[in-house]
């Protein structure tokens, strides 16, 4: 899925959905459905419960080792091109520097990144209500 506005870009395999960025979406994905499912499970099985647990905390282990693997590359760069220190005294940007703010933006304006932030936020108010239900309205 080549994201168009990073072609010629510095950060296009980042913000091109890579493979890499693909599996660490879905790896993300499974472990906010398994960590929301937990409440779920535990009504079914403890065990069920416990396997979802792992499999939701390990998941978000390595999600978050790869978006803060990205950050630092991206902070490690904005630091060696000085470029924070350029916009804050207005020094007059390069085309190069541009480009490199550019190609940042492009990077952080995935919209598989939104489209994950939206799913976990539905599952995480699914979850709040089941739980609810199951915790306090529920017979029996």
């Amino acid at each position: 899925m080549e994201n168009n506005k990073c072609k010629n870009c510095i950060e296009q395999r980042n913000c091109s959905d890579s493979f890499a960025s693909w599996i660490f979406f879905i790896v993300g994905l499974v472990a906010a459905i398994a960590i929301r499912a937990v409440t779920l499970l535990e009504h079914v099985d403890t065990l069920y419960s416990k396997i979802a647990w792992y499999v939701g905390v390990s998941g978000f282990f390595l999600f978050f080792i790869y978006k803060y693997s990205i950050n630092m590359k991206r902070s490690r760069f904005i630091r060696e091109k000085e470029l924070l220190k350029k916009m804050e005294t207005n020094e007059s940007l390069s085309s190069e520097d541009t480009q490199h703010i550019r190609s940042i933006l492009c990077a952080i304006s995935s919209k598989k990144e939104t489209l994950n932030y939206l799913i976990i936020f539905i599952l995480s108010a699914i979850a709040i209500v089941f739980a609810l239900y199951m915790d306090f309205f529920r017979k029996g």
